[in-house]
């Protein structure tokens, strides 16, 4: 038994200590179903974030409005993903519970298809999210233990990239679809939003079939005498900075959603609001084309070099999308071009970020701790990205976009700087 696990008095968390290890070849048919699940998954409510923005404009809802659903949507699924941890450690049901996450999405999708109104749009998003955070730290549990540690990278990055590869189809289709269903609905703005959000319930169902007939999850030890703070405080010290770190990095790292508005306000004035919805919806694509792109060759230079100092190049990317945005606002550029050099360098970090946090995190603990430091890790970034997107909204209505992009991007940097001293340690 490890450190750790003596330090909290528990049992493994993951599994019994004899736990044979993974397999050296990463490529399996755990790590190629959690790939094509979460490729469904984000079919489904990537289409959503995609045409949300539009669909909130057409209502008459403000961008303070949308900050605060994404930031609360956030906030649900970040202290979800800590008690999801600690429930399948204690009870050792991990499959059900992902599954359980992933059929959340479509019902959340109905619900904001449903609205008229902010209220059920905050209710269909925040459904959505309590899945997100239900079902992630428990799939990475599950994807780690099928792979070796010198092929973690590798997994994630195509992992994360199977992942995106429904972040684009499912809003390109859903913005050809906007398209198409103007001409059946001339005099109602809203109804075209309405037909897609309808139409994304069906890979969000196939997304559960999928989890349910390819993934296997590894052999499992209930504790019911689990101890939660205890383990929490049995995490190591570097992995609490680390933790910090990404913290205040996220506290500055906004939802894209908020990109996608703002692309859509700024082209307005040249294309109108429907016509500049279709655009940055595009431009949203675009973002998720790189990352898919590049998810897969992070992974490998991860593996060869080491995940933390990837990581630290991919914050400082983030930190230069919200600098990029604010001067947008500043000279009021409505250049195509302009706007889709921030999705690509978004495209880039988010690339980064989310395939390698992950591996970073189980680097620095225990096996048998794993699937509560993965909670707390989505703890720390839905609670920053709850701070983050609802005062990026909020500053953008009270005061101006240009303040609220720029207080974005000195937060990211300053998150970077943590991430590159613990580097240094």
């Amino acid at each position: 038994m490890s450190d750790s696990s003596k330090s909290t008095g528990t049992q493994p968390i993951l599994g019994p200590p004899d736990t044979p290890p993974p397999p050296k070849g990463w490529l399996n048919s755990t790590v190629a179903g959690a790939g094509l699940t979460s490729a469904l998954g984000d079919f489904c409510y990537e289409t959503t974030t995609v045409i949300l923005p539009g669909f909130l404009a057409v209502l008459g809802i403000p961008a303070a409005v949308l900050g605060t659903i994404e930031g609360i949507a956030d906030a649900v699924a970040s202290f979800t993903a800590m008690a999801s941890g600690y429930i399948a450690a204690k009870l050792g049901h991990r499959k059900f519970l992902v599954l359980v996450g992933y059929g959340l999405t479509p019902l959340g999708q109905v619900l904001i298809a449903m609205s008229a109104g902010w209220p059920l749009l905050l209710s269909g998003r925040v459904v959505s999210w309590f899945g997100k955070g239900l079902r992630g730290p428990l799939r990475d549990a599950i994807v780690v233990q099928s792979i070796s540690s010198e092929t973690r990278g590798r997994a994630f990055g195509f992992h994360r990239a199977m992942d995106t590869v429904g972040a684009v189809l499912g809003p390109l289709l859903g913005v050809a679809l906007l398209g198409w269903a103007q001409a059946w609905y001339p005099g109602n703005a809203a109804e075209p939003f309405r037909l897609v959000l309808w139409l994304s319930v069906i890979p969000g169902v196939l997304a559960v079939l999928s989890f349910l007939l390819l993934v296997k999850d590894p052999e499992q030890t209930p504790n019911p005498a689990l101890k939660f703070f205890n383990v929490l405080r049995g995490l190591p010290a570097r992995f609490k900075r680390y933790l910090g770190a990404v913290g205040l990095f996220g506290i500055g790292d906004f939802s894209h959603s908020l990109l996608i508005l703002a692309a859509t306000q700024l082209l307005t004035a040249s294309m109108g609001v429907v016509h500049a919805a279709q655009v940055a919806g595009l431009l949203y694509v675009g973002r998720n084309i790189v990352q898919a792109v590049v998810s897969y060759p992070v992974g490998v230079l991860a593996d060869r070099f080491r995940s933390l100092p990837v990581l630290v190049a991919g914050y400082a990317l983030g930190a230069l999308s919200a600098i990029l945005t604010a001067l947008a606002f500043w000279f009021r550029l409505d250049s195509i071009v302009f706007l889709g050099l921030i999705f690509l360098v978004g495209g880039i970090y988010i690339a980064v970020q989310e395939a390698l946090e992950s591996t970073v995190t189980a680097d620095m603990v225990s096996a048998d701790t794993l699937a509560i430091s993965y909670g707390a890790l989505g703890t720390v970034n839905g609670t920053a990205k709850f701070i983050s997107s609802t005062a990026v909204g909020v500053l953008w209505t009270a005061i101006s976009p240009e303040f609220s992009f720029g207080l974005a991007a000195a937060l990211m940097a300053a998150g970077t700087v943590a991430l590159a001293r613990l580097r240094e340690r």
